[in-house]
């Protein structure tokens, strides 16, 4: 039996009707996307960082770049004032015959995830495009029976999840996949069960596809289950879009910026989620793979700054500690 090590006592429940933005960020906003990579930063360095930056919350990244062993993770976070809101998985259930691979790989994540006192797994559907090369690997298009299978196949993870683990999916829409633009988004909220179905806002890809982000929140408030808070540049996005550049090749280009450099504007998003009083995680994500290991700190630093001088009193952010010495 796996011994439970959560990172810190878990945070006193809201009154009642109040909103919260539990604000945290994620190795992608050090430019990690793999378990394991070479232009990456350290997971020491990351979680130093992060901690520096005032940041209380964190996700756990691909599985593996974190220590998987519960008693090592935990004590690393808790000497950093760390805690853990989510891990991370993605699925293609799409396909025949995929339950077991996807669910072999949700396990393990939601093992590591329960034990250190999280709450969610993100859900994040396989792109079309290979992450790395941007090369094809499937059609842009669903069948009608790939459709369902994908809506009920998630449907029953959502499920799986909550009654083995204890935990609720959040599922993420993302740029190059079946779950992109705003119009999927919303077919795939009417195909799938709410209850065991939230949504990851993200609203830099959706902002990527010019989806409406407050419309969604508006529109769904019920389903806004988790916060992936990002930003595009609309204007690398607008060539994006006309020249079909890849995601891969995307991101360098610089498709998401720092705040509030970007689209969409993060203080309507606030007050949208204080007045439909919903307890959220809000964990910034700066997509920068690849990029030198010098860059996502200060950028950290200056959106967790960016984001506490918003004001909104349902924003719990953290402090800034020391920063850390300069590492190779």
């Amino acid at each position: 039996m796996t011994a439970q090590h959560p990172a810190a006592p878990a945070p006193a429940a809201p009154e009642p009707g109040r909103a919260r933005i539990r604000v945290g960020s994620a190795p992608d906003s050090w430019g990690v996307w793999f378990p394991d990579d070479p232009e990456q930063v350290p997971w020491q360095r990351f979680l130093d960082e992060v901690s520096a930056c005032g940041y209380e919350w964190i996700e756990l990244g691909p599985y593996g770049y974190l220590p998987t062993d519960p008693a090592q993770l935990s004590d690393e976070l808790a000497a950093r004032g760390l805690k853990v809101s989510a891990g991370t998985v993605f699925e293609h259930l799409h396909r025949p015959d995929s339950w077991d691979a996807v669910w072999s790989q949700v396990r393990d994540v939601a093992a590591l995830t329960q034990a250190m006192g999280g709450t969610h797994v993100v859900v994040i559907p396989d792109t079309f495009r290979d992450q790395k090369t941007g090369a094809d690997v499937e059609s842009r298009d669903l069948t009608p029976e790939q459709w369902t299978a994908k809506t009920t196949g998630v449907t029953q993870l959502g499920k799986a999840v909550q009654e083995e683990y204890g935990l609720s999916i959040a599922f993420h829409p993302h740029a190059e996949t079946h779950v992109g633009w705003q119009r999927d988004i919303e077919r795939f909220l009417a195909d799938t069960d709410p209850q065991y179905v939230p949504l990851c806002l993200d609203t830099g890809h959706v902002s990527y596809y010019r989806g409406d982000n407050l419309e969604l929140i508006n529109k769904y408030p019920e389903r806004i289950g988790y916060l992936h808070l990002k930003q595009v540049d609309p204007a690398v996005i607008d060539r994006v879009l006309a020249e079909d550049i890849t995601w891969a090749a995307a991101v360098p280009m610089g498709a998401m910026t720092e705040p509030p450099n970007g689209v969409p504007a993060y203080p309507p998003l606030f007050e949208a989620i204080e007045e439909h009083g919903l307890d959220v995680f809000a964990i910034v994500e700066h997509d920068l793979y690849p990029c030198p290991p010098d860059v996502p700190f200060p950028i950290a630093q200056r959106t967790h700054r960016y984001i506490g001088s918003c004001g909104f009193p349902s924003l719990e952010l953290g402090r800034p500690k020391n920063a850390p010495e300069a590492q190779a």
